[in-house]
């Protein structure tokens, strides 16, 4: 089951029974698990009998406020959110409520909406920190370096050992940095030619001038410099595998003398009249549509066939956001271990960024900015200030664009009050605006 369908179990507290009854059943149609509690000592007893994800509690209860409740959670519960709901909204009430531990604060009365997205903030939230606690990688997981616990990564998984138990061509798609010669390894070494070479090559990094001979070798004399015979990548990996990382980079001249290669099982060195036989298992990746330049005319239809016989795609780091922390932690313990330190603690904040950032380079581009923070290091926890701009200005800018006007005021609102310890004159001189504005828009927040 994904993350998605889980349903995570949320403690409703409230002494009004027709609250409680309206916040069960609006969460319930949510997915969420709901348990209710008209009090702070009955919802003690169910926070230590189930598990709970989140708590929502009023803040004025008859006997034990909801703020001593809040409290509890934070000192005896790490794993366990807290979301503060009042019909006496007040901005000392709100700060109070934030600084005893509350991640959220809703004013009463409130639609279906708001409270739907307040609680999913939160309990996206608590994701991110759960992620990153104690992080162990599983043996299946470390396997050729693939690291993974994504659905989208457990399908690659699952493909790698039927792939590698045929000998057919297999073309890897995916963007940069997604790790498509880790698999290609993983295909190589799990099959019948692991004690064999595995053979990469970088089509789109040898000059076009000088692939044929790098790929087929050369006799002596072949041309001006050729003192002497030299094998190619094919005759070193016969017995075993070749990777042709970058294939759509390959000029369509150069096609022709592969499929050749792929029809026959047979190579022709530079300068020689004779082909040599080459019993070679041939994997190739790119981060291109083929199939697009084949309808562009730059790309052969015939190879294209011949090579994606299996076709394995490796998913963008966007589309496992189940693996971007996973993979963060991994790689700050691995670059600390390297430099015999502790490895540091990240910030929620910061973990947010990392979590919600696009990241373009994928695997790549994430290893290589643990590796910097790592070494750049001067303390912890590592927060937003301490990422690379490029990740905080795609963070504002991604916030900015996904949430309303309304939500980045209210949070303004909240962290200017926060800022000052609640003193409203000093909050209203900040934003610009006068006492009476800032109590009318609190009213509505």
């Amino acid at each position: 089951m994904s993350r998605d369908e889980k349903k995570e179990s949320i403690l409703v507290v409230d002494d009004a029974p027709d609250t409680l009854e309206l916040l069960k059943r609006n969460l319930t149609s949510q997915g969420y698990k709901v348990y209710t509690s008209s009090g702070v000592s009955g919802a003690i007893k169910i926070l230590e009998s189930a598990h709970i994800d989140l708590v929502i509690t009023d803040l004025k209860m008859p006997e034990i406020s909801g703020l001593d409740l809040v409290k509890h959670v934070r000192e005896n519960f790490k794993n366990t959110e807290v979301m503060m709901i009042t019909g006496y909204a007040s901005v000392n009430g709100a700060v109070e409520a934030v600084k005893s531990g509350a991640e959220e604060y809703l004013a009463k009365p409130f639609t279906d909406q708001e409270l739907f997205s307040a609680v999913r903030s939160v309990i996206e939230k608590l994701h991110i920190r759960r992620s990153t606690n104690s992080v162990t990688i599983p043996q299946k997981y470390d396997t050729y370096g693939l690291l993974g616990k994504s659905d989208a990564m457990n399908e690659v998984f699952r493909a790698i050992p039927k792939i590698s138990s045929s000998n057919a061509n297999v073309l890897i798609t995916g963007e940069s940095g997604t790790g498509k010669e880790l698999v290609a390894r993983a295909i190589h070494y799990n099959s019948g030619r692991a004690s064999s070479p595995f053979v990469p090559v970088n089509c789109g990094g040898i000059p076009e001038g000088l692939l044929e001979s790098e790929l087929f070798g050369y006799v002596k004399g072949a041309f001006t410099g050729a003192t002497e015979s030299r094998a190619g990548f094919f005759q070193t990996a016969d017995g075993g595998t070749i990777f042709l990382d970058e294939i759509g980079e390959m000029s369509l001249s150069m096609q022709v003398k592969l499929l050749r290669v792929l029809q026959d099982k047979e190579v022709c060195m530079v300068g020689a009249t004779k082909t040599r036989k080459v019993d070679v298992r041939i994997l190739t990746a790119t981060n291109k549509d083929l199939f697009g330049l084949v309808k562009k005319g730059v790309f052969r239809e015939d190879l294209f066939f011949r090579l994606h016989v299996i076709t394995i795609s490796i998913p963008p780091l966007r589309d496992r956001k189940d693996d971007i922390l996973f993979l963060a932690q991994h790689f700050a313990d691995k670059y600390a271990k390297e430099m015999g330190i502790a490895a540091p603690r990240f910030g929620e904040k910061a973990l947010e960024v990392i979590r919600n950032y696009n990241w373009p380079g994928n695997v790549r581009e994430l290893e290589n900015v643990i590796q910097r923070l790592i070494v750049m290091n001067e303390g912890e926890p590592i927060e937003v200030p301490d990422l690379p701009s490029l990740m905080r200005f795609s963070a504002l800018r991604e916030t900015g664009l996904t949430r309303t006007l309304e939500d980045v005021e209210t949070e303004y609102i909240r962290n200017v009050l926060e800022s000052v310890n609640g003193n409203k004159t000093r909050a209203a001189e900040i934003l610009g605006i006068d006492r009476k504005t800032l109590r009318e828009k609190l009213k509505h927040r």
